[in-house]
Formats: structure tokens, sequence, C-alpha cells
């Protein structure tokens, strides 16, 4: 059996736990796509398929007092730091029962009681945010850490650069982690940044860049690992560069007729989910069997959590017109 190489804190127990939050991430997503298509859910959404392993593997590390802040693509992120998937099913379908009581939608999903800070459907929109909760940690002498999620098309964002030098300058405990999907909308990251990794931008502001494979979730659990402690000790913020992949397009709306299936392919075949898998049963931390029976329960948990949303209450006019400023 081959041991795994993954922080102290990292149980056996937590890596099984880990690898259904990954099938909870991926049935959510899945379950949206297909209510989307169908107009049972209405507006936009954006799908982080494909992407699981650098929401859990970065969230693992946190604790409840941690915070977050998330993006467009958020889902992932929710889950991953705790938000259980019937009420975020309730707010993608409007119902008073979901964690905006249905007012905020797929872009704006937030649980400040586990620390998720808010998704945010402005691109780069989150990064002054995380930056504005590690200040207040700092200032109040507190422990938590902040993590900001952000895309690759969010660096090129002067909120970005504005955020992370003010960071930078105050040691604030921050750590960015730029999920680098390879594309900005339909634009592929090579024609938007002129450098190969979008984490040597932290050279430029004298805090470390580390460039993980987005699709291992044990590779990005050591890199959060290390910048997570060194924020707690007040040696400031971190720069991460997950490199991964979304399956899905940009939005419900988009066709992905800007890229190959043969690249589609690739990235496949370095499914995360399937990758974590093979290095439990190699570990010995789960059979095959195992892994199934895991799966269809996380399958199930969705199911349960659609069941939960449609059965949920429609707002009344009333409802509609508190908890919203003019």
């Amino acid at each position: 059996m081959k041991k795994m190489n993954v922080p102290i804190k990292i149980t056996d127990d937590k890596l099984v736990d880990l690898y259904k939050e990954m099938w909870l991430i991926r049935y959510f997503d899945e379950k949206v796509d297909e209510f989307f298509a169908k107009g049972m859910i209405h507006g936009t959404t954006h799908l982080a398929v494909g992407q699981e392993a650098s929401a859990s593997g970065v969230c693992a590390l946190l604790d409840v007092e941690d915070k977050i802040t998330s993006t467009h693509r958020g889902h992932g992120h929710c889950i991953a730091k705790g938000a259980t998937a019937d009420k975020m099913m309730a707010e993608l379908f409007g119902r008073t029962t979901g964690y905006c009581k249905g007012k905020g939608g797929s872009m704006h999903i937030a649980d400040v009681d586990m620390g998720n800070l808010g998704a945010n459907g402005i691109v780069a929109g989150g990064i002054p945010l995380a930056v504005g909760s590690a200040l207040t940690a700092q200032m109040k002498k507190q422990k938590y850490v902040t993590v900001c999620f952000f895309g690759d098309g969010a660096t090129n964002e002067g909120s970005f650069h504005e955020a992370v030098n003010l960071a930078s300058i105050w040691d604030l405990p921050v750590v960015f982690v730029c999920e680098n999907n390879q594309y900005g909308m339909s634009g592929p990251v090579k024609d938007m940044v002129n450098v190969e990794d979008i984490a040597t931008r932290a050279q430029a502001y004298g805090i470390p860049g580390v460039v993980a494979d987005g699709n291992d979730i044990v590779e990005m659990m050591n890199v959060t690992d290390e910048a997570v402690e060194r924020a707690r000790k007040g040696e400031g913020p971190t720069l991460i560069e997950a490199k991964t992949y979304r399956w899905k397009g940009h939005s419900k709306s988009d066709a992905k007729k800007y890229r190959t299936r043969e690249e589609e392919k690739e990235w496949r075949a370095k499914d995360p989910i399937k990758r974590f898998k093979s290095q439990l049963v190699e570990s010995g931390l789960l059979t095959e069997e195992k892994a199934e029976e895991i799966r269809l329960a996380a399958k199930k948990e969705i199911e349960d959590a659609v069941k939960f949303a449609e059965e949920s209450p429609m707002p009344t006019l009333d409802d509609l017109l508190t908890d919203v400023y003019a």
C-alpha cells in the first residue's frame, strides 16, 4: 500500500469525506446544468465541472472560523466550505429556504455562519473583499485566515493588483487562489496573459507564487497548508495558481466552439475525482466497492436536495420586498 503524502491535520476519515464532497460538487453542477437546459431555473449559471480538486483541496485546510470569498463559478467553493446542497438548490430555485431566501441565485450564495462571505458576479469583485476581511482579522488580532478564489481572467483587473499590493505591504492573513481553467470566457489564457504562469505575478508584490496541479487534490492540500500556516503566523499572503480545466462552457449559453474536442478529451482524462479515487484505493483507504457506494450516496444527496427545493415555498410579495435596499 502507498501512503498518501497529505498535511498532518488531514486524517484518513477526512480523505474519504473529501472523496464524497468532490462527487457532491460535480453532481450538484450537473443537476443544475440539467435544470437550466429544461428551463426549470432562470437567470444564468457558471459551472465548475472538472475543477472539484481546487475547491475541496483548499477548503480542507480551513477551519470554520476561516473565511472565503468566491466567484460567479462558485458552487464548489460553497459546498467545500460547509454549505448544504439542499439550501443551495433551494436558492437556485428561488425558494425562501435558500441561503439568501431565493434572492441571490447562483452567483450570490453566502453562508456567513460557515465563513463563506459570498460569491460574486463581478470578475475580481471578491478580491478586495477578501483583503478587507484579512485586514479585519489583523486589526482585531483574530486568528482566522481568508482565502480568495478567482479565475485567471480576474488577474487582469485593476482590483487584483491593488488588493494584492495592499495585502503584501501590510502582511495580511490572506491566501489568493487563482483557478486557472485555461479560458477567460471564450479567450484562451495564453492570449490574455504574456507569462507562462500567472503565479509569476506574485514576484512584483514580493510574495510567494506557487504553481499547483489544480486537478490533484493532494497537491492542492499541501500547497494550501503551507500558505495558510504562513498567513496565520503573520507572514503575509501567498498566490497559488491551480492549473485546471472547466469541462462545460463559460456559462449556460456557451457552445464552446472556440476549443477542440481533442483538447477536451485530453483534460477529461485528468479527471480529478478519478485520480483521487485511484490514490485512495492504492493507499488502502477505499475499495472499488466502497468508492462506488460513496458515489451513489452523493448522487442521492443531490436528488434529495432537489426534492427539498421543489417542495419549498415560493416567496410572497412581502418576502420579495424585505432585505432589499434601494
